[in-house]
C-alpha cells in the first residue's frame, strides 16, 4: 500500500514542477544528455528522487533553501548511498542561471556520453 501511495505522489509532483526542475528537465530529457536516460521524480522507496538515472544509479536533487543544512537530506542521502544510489544536489538558482554548466557536471557524474550517443544538450 505504502508503494501505491509513494508512486500516486510521485504523478503528483511530475504533474506540479518548481520552475528549476523544469529548466533542468529540458537537459535531462529524452536521453539528450550523452544518451543516458533519466526519470522525473522518481520512487526510491521510501523517498521520490527529483531525477533518477537508473542505469547509472544517480540521483539528482534540485533544492531551494529550505534544503540548507538539513537534516532530513542527509539522512536520505544517506540511505540512498547505502542502496547503492550516488546523490548529486544543485541549488535551484543555479540551475536557472547556469543549466548548462549543470547538465555538464552531471555528465560528467556519468562518466560522459554513452557510446553512440554523442550529441550535446540543447
Amino acid at each position: 500500500m505504502r508503494d501505491v501511495k509513494l508512486k500516486y505522489r510521485a504523478r503528483n509532483l511530475r504533474n506540479e514542477p518548481t520552475d528549476a526542475e523544469e529548466a533542468l528537465w529540458r537537459y535531462l530529457r529524452g536521453e539528450q544528455l550523452g544518451g543516458h536516460r533519466f526519470r522525473r521524480q522518481h520512487p526510491i522507496p521510501p523517498y521520490i528522487a527529483d531525477f533518477a538515472c537508473i542505469e547509472a544509479k544517480l540521483v539528482i536533487e534540485v533544492d531551494g533553501g529550505q534544503h540548507a543544512d538539513s537534516a532530513y537530506d542527509a539522512a536520505r542521502d544517506r540511505h540512498l548511498r547505502l542502496h547503492g544510489w550516488r546523490v548529486l544536489r544543485f541549488w535551484n538558482n543555479d540551475v536557472l542561471s547556469n543549466p548548462e554548466g549543470v547538465a555538464t557536471e552531471i555528465l560528467r557524474a556519468l562518466g560522459g556520453p554513452k557510446l553512440g550517443k554523442d550529441s550535446p544538450p540543447p
